[in-house]
């Protein structure tokens, strides 16, 4: 049996966007575009009082699609301002989002990625 082992990612961020449903694939392509290589995209049901009483005592769309990246700390501006954009998060009611440092994080590395990491620093 071959050994096994985990390398750990450090020096990375969880991007959370909360945003309404129809903007996550938008969310995604501004990250993507900025060098966030991937992301997961789920569907969520909000609360609050915008959605209790509506714009103008209309009911508003509770659910919401949560975007979520995992970017390097060099990433993590340049991504996270590329998706405030583009879901014109500066709207009233278009959405919410926050950077979450992560304290370690594993996934699968190809070996020849891991070492162009190690000869380069």
């Amino acid at each position: 049996m071959s050994e096994r082992n985990i390398t750990y990612l450090t020096d990375v961020s969880l991007i959370t966007c909360i945003v309404q449903r129809g903007l996550g694939d938008v969310i995604v392509k501004a990250a993507r575009e900025a060098g966030a290589q991937g992301a997961t995209v789920y569907y969520a049901k909000g609360s609050g009082v915008r959605e209790r009483l509506g714009a103008l005592g209309v009911a508003v769309e509770v659910e919401k699609e949560v975007v979520n990246l995992v970017v390097s700390k060099e990433q993590q501006d340049l991504v996270f301002n590329s998706a405030y954009l583009a879901g014109n998060l500066d709207t009233p009611g278009m959405g919410f989002m926050y950077v979450t440092p992560l304290e370690k994080a594993a996934t699968y590395i190809p070996q020849e990625v891991i070492q162009r990491l190690q000869e380069a620093g």
